[in-house]
């Protein structure tokens, strides 16, 4: 009898494994991966040890027998030998039988152990190479789950909202950023619950460290399996340059028309009274071609500049670098600027030392730069004044240091920083002389973006201006 109960439970035992396997598929279902392996071989052992109690129990009994039996033949002193019960051979044999068993599933248990590891290693790879992805991208990345709580966000996203990463994890998104349009966007897309359609929201975001910044809002929420939405990823990328550019654009298509519509009105002007014979004199005809070929000009200059700063900009400019002597240019502007100077009656001079003064640089925008900058100094100069040009050496740079400076109206200290500027004419003195606006952000173009040099500008008003730039004596590269 107890033979054929041991049998049962050995049985039992040995079909443990089995067993739990099949106990554990409903259990286990619907739980993660690599828990449900961990929970198995929980399971197993649980199985394993119920099965095994009973033999246990009788093993000890017949110990405890097996002792009892030494100890008369020490106090006798007669050796009978020990008969065992038939059931414990049977125990033997199954014992064996099952070492086997659990020997094999061991192993498998063993083998998935090893294979879950894996998994493991492969898993904390791929969170890392998305966690470097996600760090390196310029954009603000947050995630939020179904419960508004942060869950992931970028470096980006902390330090332009004003958070730590590690500290903001699992709390709720009002309470972590500083801003407080977002997070009421982020929990209306998490309301409406729309999978798989983005929300795209233009948002202006004061940031300590960038100021004020525009960014497109971009919100999706994560689909779950179980809810339906399991959270919302918002992405914030800043627009702000783009913008600037836009408006830039549109800026100068505007200020372009402005400046060609005033000297084409006035060429449709004169040509109007040409044709309504209004000009009944050699004299007068002869007055008008010659309005309407200086503002010809005037629409050709603007052109030109245009089209130079365009190129400039583009990075598409043809420059023939030679060793420039920078006196030579400068004697040639003022040779070609005398008569404009003479009108006014006003002086126009180069200075320079005994020293070579040349630099590699290319010598019809060296000769452009320095004809720009004289030609505003005689507009903007009273009669009599002075336009002086200043040539020398920079050793300190390794430049060639062109000044020009002039006695004229001066520029009003909020203008000094927009004289560069496109189509930027101080208002006050636009009736002192015509212009496009374009000539110094072109000269400030060919001295620093060409030629990698620079150019300043300081200036009193009612004393005059002084305009200086350096051109390094070798060129190094580049643009």
């Amino acid at each position: 009898m107890t033979a054929l109960l041991l049998g049962g439970w050995v049985a039992a035992a040995a079909a443990a494994a089995t067993l739990a396997d099949r106990a554990a598929v409903p259990l286990l279902r619907g739980i993660d991966p690599m828990a449900r392996e961990g929970v198995a071989v929980a399971l197993h052992i649980g199985v394993a040890a119920l099965a095994i109690a009973p033999l246990v129990w009788l093993m000890r009994r017949e110990l405890d027998r097996l002792s009892a039996h030494f100890q008369q033949v020490a106090e006798t002193g007669k050796q009978e030998p020990y008969r065992a019960p038939g059931w414990m051979r049977t125990l033997g044999e199954s014992l064996l039988n099952v070492s086997e068993k659990w020997s094999e599933r061991c192993e498998q248990l063993k083998t998935r152990l090893r294979e879950v590891e894996i998994r493991l290693r492969v898993a904390e790879a791929e969170r890392a190479h998305y966690e470097a992805i996600l760090h390196s991208m310029h954009d603000a990345v947050i995630v939020t789950d179904s419960f508004n709580e942060l869950t992931i966000a970028n470096e980006h996203a902390a330090k332009l909202l004003g958070f730590d990463v590690n500290e903001a994890a699992h709390r709720p998104i009002d309470e972590v950023i500083r801003d407080e349009r977002l997070p009421s966007l982020i929990k209306s897309v998490i309301s409406a619950g729309v999978v798989n359609k983005e929300k795209h929201v233009e948002h202006v975001i004061e940031a300590p460290d960038h100021g004020r910044a525009s960014y497109d809002v971009t919100l999706a929420c994560l689909p779950d399996a179980q809810s339906g939405v399991g959270g919302v990823v918002t992405i914030l990328r800043d627009v702000t340059r783009e913008k600037e550019i836009s408006q830039l654009k549109s800026d100068f298509v505007s200020k372009a028309s402005h400046e060609l519509r005033t000297p084409l009105s006035s060429i449709n002007a004169y040509v109007e009274m040409l044709l309504d014979s209004e000009a009944q004199d050699e004299a007068s005809r002869q007055e008008f071609y010659q309005v309407i070929k200086s503002e010809l000009d005037r629409v050709n200059r603007l052109i030109d500049n245009m089209l130079n700063i365009s190129r400039i900009e583009a990075g598409i400019h043809s420059v023939e670098r030679t060793e420039v002597d920078f006196v030579q240019v400068c004697n040639a502007v003022v040779e070609t600027m005398m008569p404009q100077a003479a009108q006014k009656n006003i002086k126009l001079s180069v200075k320079s030392g005994p020293l070579v003064y040349t630099a590699q640089a290319d010598r019809d925008m060296m000769h452009q730069v320095v004809m720009n900058l004289v030609s505003n100094g005689i507009k903007y100069t009273p009669e009599g004044g002075r336009v002086t040009i200043t040539v020398e050496n920079d050793d300190a740079s390794r430049s060639v240091m062109v000044t020009v400076a002039d006695t004229g109206l001066g520029i009003p200290p909020d203008a000094l920083n927009k004289v560069f500027d496109k189509f930027y004419r101080i208002e006050s003195y636009k009736r002192v002389a015509k212009g496009t606006g374009l000539g110094l952000n072109l000269v400030k173009h060919i001295v620093e973006t060409v030629h990698h040099g620079r150019i300043t500008v300081t200036s009193e008003v009612g004393m005059g201006s002084r305009f200086c730039f350096t051109i390094p004596y070798e060129y190094e590269g580049g643009v």
